[in-house]
């Protein structure tokens, strides 16, 4: 009996020490296949930050050219992807109620200059009747004076009487006055007829402005580019009427164009006028510069134009969707990995670090600082050399270690 006992309890210190290993041992951590993972190594080097946007190519100088008046369109000369310059007519239009005002202003001015033509013949007809006066009094005068002159001389001698030569006086005197009258008749005249063909002048002159206006408004309706480019569109069709200011085409100038990209507007903070960039065309790269920075965000996207540099790759063209990545800054070194899908600059994040038998991955805190396209700062939690895990195992939130199989 002793004996049997003596076998019995070491027997259950066993089966006790074995239970409390058990209840004391972790769970197994959930497995993963290494295939399956996207694995980077912490590294420190140089950083380039860069942000990536989508967009198209514009034009950089845009004509719309609107209709200039109120019109029906007659023909339509040339349709988009035509070159055109600044002669080339595109549409015709037609106003039948412009073209008869400007007929009805032309026959206006030729009957007010006809009016000057005829104001002109009588005026002159006037003051050759006003100089005939003049020249008459004047001879009156001269006689009247060459008697008085004559009786004086006689009554000096006292051959005439003082009589007579007081009449004589007197005559010559009137005749005087009559010609001061009739030459500031004449003076007057002839003032009154500057003013009176001024005035008529002045008439044909505003006739003149308003048909020439009139004139243009109808030369208008033949609607030129105004510049040399590519017609782009053409948004009418014959027989539409059209308002004065409606958009009849839009030309553009394909050999300059600029890239306009949407950039989100958490990534646009860093954005300057003046960085460097890349347009890739999809059929070439292209180096640019920022040129301007939308002040609005519009969806969550600040749109950014870039101004191309150098010659354009291989069929760029306007409307041309491109991808571009503008440079922001370059750091001398930095810790850094590949940039996982959801990591945010200056944030925390939690990775799964390889241990060093590669068998193992365990959950750790990182804390991440500035970001670029394809890279991203680690400020603390890694070291050089660590090798992390970067495919998304949100699968596995609850786990803190995984077995790499």
């Amino acid at each position: 009996m002793l004996r049997v006992g003596a076998v019995l309890i070491p027997l259950a210190v066993l089966i006790a020490a074995g239970v409390w290993r058990l209840s004391s041992a972790k769970p197994a951590a959930p497995a993963v296949d290494r295939s399956s993972l996207w694995i980077d190594t912490a590294r420190v080097a140089p950083l380039v930050r860069q942000v990536r946007g989508l967009g198209t190519l514009i034009p950089e100088e845009i004509v719309w050219i609107p209709a200039p008046q109120d019109g029906r369109v007659e023909k339509i000369l040339l349709r988009p992807g035509a070159a055109v310059k600044p002669d080339t007519v595109l549409v015709v239009l037609s106003n039948p109620e412009l073209e008869l005002a400007a007929e009805d202003l032309r026959w206006q001015l030729r009957a007010a200059e006809a009016n000057l033509r005829d104001l002109r013949v009588k005026l002159e007809s006037s003051q050759l009747d006003l100089r005939a006066a003049v020249a008459r009094v004047e001879s009156e005068f001269v006689q009247a004076q060459l008697k008085a002159d004559n009786d004086a001389a006689l009554g000096k001698e006292g051959l005439a009487a003082e009589l007579n030569v007081k009449l004589s006086r007197a005559v010559a005197d009137e005749a005087r006055k009559r010609l001061d009258i009739e030459k500031k008749r004449l003076e007057i005249s002839t003032s009154s007829a500057e003013a009176q063909l001024a005035a008529q002048r002045v008439q044909i002159e505003k006739l003149r402005a308003a048909y020439e206006l009139k004139r243009r408004q109808v030369q208008s309706l033949s609607v030129k580019a105004g510049t040399a480019g590519v017609l782009q569109q053409m948004p009418v069709e014959v027989g539409q009427r059209v308002a004065a200011g409606a958009t009849l085409a839009k030309v553009a100038q394909p050999e300059r164009l600029k890239a306009q990209i949407r950039i989100p507007e958490v990534q646009a903070k860093d954005v300057a006028v003046g960085q460097a960039a890349v347009v890739d065309t999809r059929n070439g790269r292209a180096p640019a510069r920022v040129a301007r920075i939308d002040p609005a965000a519009a969806a969550g996207n600040v749109l950014v134009d870039l101004r191309l540099e150098g010659p354009l790759p291989p069929g760029a063209r306007p409307d041309l969707n491109v991808e571009a990545v503008i440079e922001i800054e370059r750091l001398a070194e930095a810790l850094q990995i590949q940039r996982p899908a959801l990591a945010q600059p200056n944030a925390a994040l939690t990775l799964f670090r390889i241990s060093p038998g590669g068998q193992e991955a365990v959950r750790v805190q990182v804390r991440t600082g500035r970001t670029s396209v394809q890279t991203i700062e680690i400020l603390s939690g890694l070291r050089a050399g660590d090798r992390v895990i970067l495919s998304d195992l949100s699968a596995y939130e609850g786990a803190d270690r995984l077995a790499i199989r």
